[in-house]
């Protein structure tokens, strides 16, 4: 089973429709009791300084938390900025993979797809960065 940080690492990077449909599945069939609505708050971020090799705080981020419950399992949903229905659906689905439902076991090919996708964007956002470099080295003077 993937982990709960690659898991909503690739929900929050991919497409924001695939956080909704699987949110949407396990509406439809289990009580979703909501703890916490989807709300805004403030969270400091800490840095490490590289040379002391010590914490500091680089200052605030703004955040949407939401917190629901799935037969007696509390899910958190946790994403940077005004993000309210992301904020619920990762908390639904947080809650459906910690009750074990069977939904989720479906679940594991498309994340990985979507995880595909994400590294495939990226590398390809990479050799567009590459293409535009410049090589000071070969420059004449």
């Amino acid at each position: 089973m993937m982990k709960r940080r690659r898991r909503t690492e690739i929900l929050i990077r991919g497409e924001s429709s695939l956080a909704h449909k699987f949110a949407a599945e396990i509406v439809q069939t289990y009580d979703c009791l909501e703890i916490i609505a989807p709300h805004y708050g403030l969270t400091m971020v800490k840095m490490r300084e590289s040379a002391k090799n010590s914490l500091f705080y680089l200052g605030e981020v703004l955040i949407t938390e939401a917190k629901v419950e799935i037969q007696q399992q509390i899910g958190i949903g946790l994403v940077t900025g005004m993000e309210m229905e992301l904020a619920k659906n990762l908390a639904i689905i947080d809650a459906a993979y910690k009750a074990r439902l069977p939904e989720v076991s479906k679940w594991e090919k498309e994340l990985l797809r979507a995880e595909q996708y994400i590294r495939e964007v990226k590398a390809k956002e990479q050799a567009e960065l590459f293409e535009t470099k410049v090589n000071f080295e070969t420059m004449d003077v």
